[in-house]
Parts: structure tokens; sequence; C-alpha cells
């Protein structure tokens, strides 16, 4: 019965525990023009407490950086 998800949707993955972002959160800072971790704390009107996150949101930007230019070429 139950898997512990609600529909298909994934749980919501917190990338930042300090300020509550979510991974969802820092796509739609990434989408939004984000280039660096400063510009995702800023789009969600934050800063940086414990800087644990700041790794995993440059591996997102990066990811998405190769994703845009794989899709122009």
């Amino acid at each position: 019965m139950g898997s512990g998800l609600r529909g298909n949707a994934p749980k919501a993955m917190y990338v930042c525990n300090c300020n509550g972002i979510r991974e969802r959160d820092v796509r739609a800072a990434i989408d939004d023009g984000a280039q660096r971790p400063a510009d995702i704390f800023r789009h969600q009107g934050c800063q940086p407490q414990c800087a644990k996150c700041v790794c995993d949101m440059k591996s997102m930007i990066a990811c998405q950086a190769r994703a845009m230019k794989l899709a122009a070429e």
C-alpha cells in the first residue's frame, strides 16, 4: 500500500537545512539565472549559515550548465 509518497511525486530533498531550501528551490533559482550559491540564497531571501550546502549548490549549477551546453549542440 504505502510507499511513503503522495502520488508519483518524490519526497522533497533539502539542500540547505539551515534555511529550509529544497532541491526544487535551488533548481528554480538556477532556472531564473542563478550562477553562484550566493545567487540562490538571494533568490530565497536568506543568507548562508553553515555553508555545508554550498558544494551541492555548485554541483547543481554545474550540472545545469552542462545540460544547457549539450542542449545547444
